[in-house]
């Protein structure tokens, strides 16, 4: 497939004007709108969504850059198919060089690895370099590290049909994407996110347990694995709220310079109480909750060495991790793990990390694929939506009564936000934007509970299951806005 003219008049333009481009004045967004768009568009992708899809099923995804601490907090584009992801592309303005500079492909790589997805894109337009992003970022990484392909400006043209055969998006469709990425998978060095992400929470639980057993002697064995699991979920949540913007970033960091951690960071648990509806942070008695508060984990001595390596893993640079954009099934996956081993006491109250009996005998835990999972979904709460209203809807229960990890709870409740903002796009969109609803259509039911509009437009649905994750007979509750 020879170049098209655009990709020639691009290449030529660089050339000429080069020195102005790599003076520093020329900045990213620039280069995104004159080079990187234009490039993509000739490879087939809907840059400006002409087509008009729906927000789920655009092509591409422009992100905002927020600069936090040195690190920017989203890839420039993330392009899909069918809403699904493929690869992300982060772009730099020419004046970087992207041949040895370790920390943009640090950056890239540590999104791409996150997502799971294993190829992806770093650019300043005079330079094209792809990485194998299933290799396990890390910072003392040189730019070369888990590269597949490299190019210079000058080579696009007579390279077109190499990128556009892995790239473009008929390509993709037809598999020519998967079959390079295949082909090029690292045999050495691989550490896929869920993996690495499981045994990084294994080394905080064993630390936390022994420090737990030595700094609280009167923890029964039941009260130490229920305050290491819930001290654990209760700082991962808040993590990944942080980079997902709905809480302020950075706040768990601050925990780092001072003493006192747990003191500080407990408080930032009994402020989470007070904004989600959630078992993970429940510590005043509240109408209508049959279960007690708990009173145990604010009374915990944790030392603030054991609380601070923890943090410290969770951001950038120390950390791999991208939680933006790590998908909720691995968080299931790894929790599942997490699930099938037990702290036990010894005589002298030291804490020992062991698998459960049960999962000794069943020979290790297993977790449904997301496939799967999806797949029974759609064909169980999808056939019951079927031709059916959200007032219609609001009668459906749904239990798992042996959730686990809660990945069935997950992907139904994923499915029923679909349906529902889908109905509503199908559904005279303009008025539900524009909050003219029907005065008989607000606060009704859907799954149990009434929807709220919030300011921003969203609907709150709430559904509750039994789950084994909790104590006995305490109810899950789940509330997105």
């Amino acid at each position: 497939m020879p170049a098209p003219p655009v990709i020639a008049d691009l290449v030529q333009r660089f050339e000429q004007q080069g020195d102005a481009y790599k003076s520093g004045q020329y900045n990213e967004a620039q280069l995104r709108k004159e080079f990187i768009d234009p490039m993509f568009k000739a490879l087939g992708w809907d840059m400006e969504n002409v087509s008009g899809y729906a927000e789920a099923y655009k092509d591409v995804i422009h992100e905002d850059a927020i600069k936090i601490g040195g690190a920017t907090k989203a890839p420039d584009y993330c392009f899909r198919i069918g809403g699904t992801r493929k690869f992300f592309l982060e772009a730099k303005k020419p004046s970087v060089d992207i041949k040895t500079d370790a920390h943009p492909a640090y950056q890239l790589r540590r999104y791409a690895w996150s997502a799971k997805l294993p190829l992806s894109i770093l650019t300043d337009f005079e330079e094209f370099a792809v990485y194998d992003c299933r290799v396990e970022p890390k910072l003392s990484d040189k730019a070369s590290v888990a590269r597949v392909l490299y190019l210079n400006f000058r080579e696009c043209v007579p390279a077109w049909e190499e990128i556009a055969k892995i790239f473009a998006r008929e390509a993709i469709l037809k598999g020519s994407f998967d079959k390079f990425a295949e082909s090029t998978r690292a045999k050495r060095g691989t550490a896929e996110v869920d993996d690495a992400f499981l045994s990084e929470i294994e080394k905080w639980r064993a630390d936390l347990a022994r420090n737990l057993a030595l700094l609280n002697p009167t923890l029964s064995q039941r009260d130490l694995n229920f305050s290491v699991q819930r001290t654990i979920d209760r700082i991962v949540f808040l993590r990944i709220c942080e980079d997902r913007r709905i809480e302020v970033y950075g706040r768990l960091q601050a925990l780092l310079n001072g003493e006192h951690t747990y003191r500080r960071l407990y408080q930032l648990f009994r402020e989470a109480d007070e904004r989600y509806n959630s078992g993970l942070f429940y510590f005043q008695n509240e109408k209508d909750r049959v279960e007690p508060p708990d009173d145990l984990t604010p009374e915990l001595e944790i030392d603030d060495a054991i609380l601070k390596r923890i943090i410290r893993r969770l951001y950038y640079p120390d950390s791999p991790y991208e939680f933006s954009v790590l998908p909720a099934d691995i968080l299931g996956q790894v929790y599942e793990q997490f699930l099938g081993k037990v702290i036990r006491l010894t005589e002298g109250h030291q804490a020992k990390i062991e698998d459960k009996p049960e999962v000794k005998k069943a020979g290790g835990v297993y977790y449904t694929p997301t496939y799967i999972v999806d797949y029974i979904v759609k064909n169980t709460i999808g056939k019951l939506l079927e031709n059916k209203t959200p007032k219609q809807a609001a009668k459906l229960r749904i239990l798992d009564p042996a959730c686990g990890s809660g990945s069935f709870l997950i992907g139904a409740y994923q499915y029923l936000l679909d349906w529902h903002r889908d109905w509503y796009s199908d559904n005279e969109a303009k008025k539900w934007a524009t909050g003219k609803i029907p005065r008989s259509t607000k606060g009704r039911a859907v799954n149990g509970n009434s929807p709220r509009l919030s300011a921003n437009g969203y609907y709150c649905i709430t559904f509750t299951a039994w789950t084994s994750m909790l104590r006995p007979s305490r109810s899950l509750s789940f509330r997105c806005f």
